[in-house]
């Protein structure tokens, strides 16, 4: 069934919100500037953070723009198919907790490259560590403005796409710079209350007009009618493959990416050091997990909601793919409603960008200014919290543009595929190799991270997204680009041993799984 519905040009009740959004976080941001004072304080919170709490800021670092905006919107548009990038997303969850979250914390300090950097020669580590986490928090951070551009264009009408990303851009450089990692955690705490409580009510709001019946709800996805190519009516059945990926390998690499992405991303490894030991670090993945989980399920009612209720080209003229979810919510709850179901998309942006800025401004301060620059030598009280405020504003200034550069056509989710790929890439294989394999070696890390990188971003550039002769045929490079990581990584540590890095190694493993030690490294 289709339903048209004309909305209200601008919606006062929603602007209203984001202020009170905006005025609360930025409350937020000023009490904690004021706790935020030295290097633990205002990159790792103090190392403060409890179990649940730390769950609810990395489920809402997680729970970005991509998730609530871009899969809704997949999903709407390209039934299952979409709805295979809300599996990858919670799936990816299974590595972080198995793998990466205890040895992270117990062997590192602020950032990926401590662990790295832990038995490896830390100069060129670190340096390609902070290329890589750049590379990656900017690619995420670009999917986030374009949604904020998308959102607050539709909602204002009067506010042009590239007013409202320079304002969102504007807003998480403040609660960096000002706040830190304790006003950040805090900020995405919050966004993952309102977005779990608004997403809740949406999916009652969307089983309840299918009278709780969830064989009535499916059924009617058997039947969606949509405008072809040819501007004829098509009616498809969103429940089947093949919408979206006509290339069944197209997929696999999507699910590759997603699942051993997460366990690369920069903005999602520094959460782990906001706790203060490794077992709190477990608690907070499993918290996240159940948090993400039943996110994650509520994606399958709004998107396939947004595609029985509304309809394909009732949203094509709405705002596309980016706006499903606010216009469901305006459809089956009115303006105060959809107000509030914007505000939450607002907030969520606002919450991940700055997640993403402060992972940025921390690795280039504390990798590579203090310890490729500085030679890790002791500098002057607060100069590496000086370096981070002003990287925040650099990155935040570079997000900006080239969000302005790619525009609002964009699926959000999309773009957030390719920085997981990017992570899976790069990051992932040093990551495990450094933990698991004795005989992995400095040249091995900056190999691993920069065949991973360079290949990624280059698939991705081939590829059919961005060339009209594409020479990559995959939309997504992860099915190439993370094996080749890994054997970038192997190949560079087979040239030659490195006996002080195995010499390290034991002492690494009994500190990764034990945590023996890890307090007095993290504290001076």
């Amino acid at each position: 069934m289709i339903l048209a519905v004309t909305p209200a040009p601008v919606s006062h009740t929603a602007l209203w919100m984001f202020l009170g959004f905006v005025f609360a976080t930025l409350l937020i941001t000023y009490f904690s500037a004021r706790k935020s004072s030295g290097a633990s304080a205002y990159f790792a919170a103090g190392r403060r953070i409890t179990g649940w709490q730390n769950g609810l800021a990395v489920a809402g670092d997680y729970m970005s723009a991509a998730s609530f905006l871009g899969i809704t919107g997949m999903i709407a548009f390209n039934g299952y198919d979409g709805f295979m990038y809300s599996v990858g997303f919670l799936v990816a969850y299974l590595t972080v907790l198995f793998i990466v979250a205890e040895p992270l914390r117990n062997a590192g300090k602020y950032t990926m490259a401590d662990l790295l950097a832990y038995r490896l020669s830390p100069r060129p580590v670190r340096a390609a560590a902070s290329l890589s986490t750049l590379t990656v928090s900017l690619l995420y951070m670009i999917a986030q403005m374009v949604g904020a551009g998308t959102l607050v264009r539709q909602l204002l009408p009067g506010v042009t796409f590239e007013v409202a990303v320079v304002g969102v851009g504007i807003l998480m450089v403040v609660y960096v710079v000002f706040g830190g990692m304790l006003a950040t955690t805090w900020v995405q705490i919050v966004k993952a209350v309102l977005l779990m409580s608004g997403s809740i009510f949406l999916s009652i709001l969307v089983l309840k007009r299918f009278d709780f019946d969830l064989g009535k709800f499916f059924s009617s996805l058997t039947a969606i009618t949509s405008t072809g190519v040819d501007g004829e009516k098509v009616v498809r059945n969103f429940l089947t493959p093949g919408l979206l990926f006509k290339n069944p390998w197209d997929q696999l690499s999507l699910g590759m990416a997603l699942i051993f992405g997460t366990a690369g991303l920069p903005h999602i490894l520094i959460r782990f050091y906001t706790v203060p030991d490794a077992r709190t670090a477990r608690t907070s993945v499993v918290w996240a997990m159940v948090i993400i989980g039943f996110f994650y399920i509520m994606t399958t009612f709004f998107g396939f909601g947004a595609a029985s209720i509304l309809g394909p080209d009732y949203l094509k003229g709405h705002g596309g793919t980016n706006m499903a979810a606010p216009e469901l919510a305006r459809t089956l709850g009115g303006e105060v409603f959809f107000a509030f179901i914007s505000a939450v998309a607002f907030a969520t942006i606002l919450a991940v960008v700055a997640g993403l800025t402060i992972s940025a401004s921390t690795s280039f301060a504390h990798d590579f200014f203090t310890n490729v620059i500085r030679h890790g030598k002791d500098h002057l009280p607060g100069e590496e919290v000086r370096v981070a405020r002003v990287t925040a504003i650099v990155v935040g200034a570079l997000a900006i543009g080239l969000a302005i550069l790619i525009g609002p056509a964009v699926n959000v989710a999309f773009l957030v595929g390719l920085a997981f790929a990017v992570a899976a890439s790069a990051n992932l294989p040093v990551i495990v190799l450094s933990i698991f394999w004795k005989r992995f070696t400095t040249a091995g890390a900056v190999a691993g991270l920069l065949v991973g990188l360079l290949s990624s971003i280059l698939l991705i550039a081939v590829g059919p997204d961005f060339m009209k002769d594409p020479f990559f045929p995959l939309k997504n490079p992860a099915i190439i680009s993370i094996p080749m990581g890994f054997l970038g990584a192997i190949i560079g540590s087979l040239f030659a041993r490195e006996r002080t890095a195995e010499a390290l190694y034991p002492e690494l493993v009994v500190r990764a799984n034990t945590g023996l030690g890890a307090e007095q490294a993290t504290e001076h």
